[in-house]
């Protein structure tokens, strides 16, 4: 890989790291509009149950106010870029609740994300629980 490539390589992974840690912050605050501009209209995510939720039914979680964080962050970020597609692995740490029952303390969850109209949307995301941490 030639150094410019390199630069770009860098230059997009740290957008998206920047991009992780503001919808972490959004996720922790319940920042629907965030989420509306920055999550894909037909993004799917995948619960650490197996569970699927469209982009609507993501909003409705916060919107509800079922779903409430104490914290929310994400570590161990590990981002690969194919062209204008990309996938981030990471740890997500949360104190929470959704209804009456305890969030997980950590789970694995896996990004994608797609470059639109010169900018990164999430596509999807998938969640595991993380074996000993549950």
């Amino acid at each position: 890989m030639n150094d410019d490539l390199r630069l770009i390589v860098s230059d997009q992974t740290q957008q998206l790291e920047k991009f992780a840690g503001d919808w972490a912050t959004a996720e922790l605050r319940g920042d629907t509009a965030f989420l509306e501009r920055n999550l894909a209209d037909d993004l799917v995510g995948v619960g650490p149950y197996g569970f699927l939720l469209t982009k609507d039914e993501w909003f409705e979680r916060h919107e509800s106010r079922k779903l409430r964080y104490e914290s929310f962050r994400l570590d161990e970020v590990r981002a690969r870029l194919y062209g204008e597609a990309a996938v981030m692995i990471a740890r997500q740490m949360t104190k929470g609740k959704y209804e009456d029952n305890d969030l997980p303390g950590s789970l694995r969850a896996t990004l994608f994300f797609a470059q639109q109209e010169g900018r990164w949307l999430l596509v999807g995301i998938h969640m595991s629980f993380i074996a000993g941490e549950f």
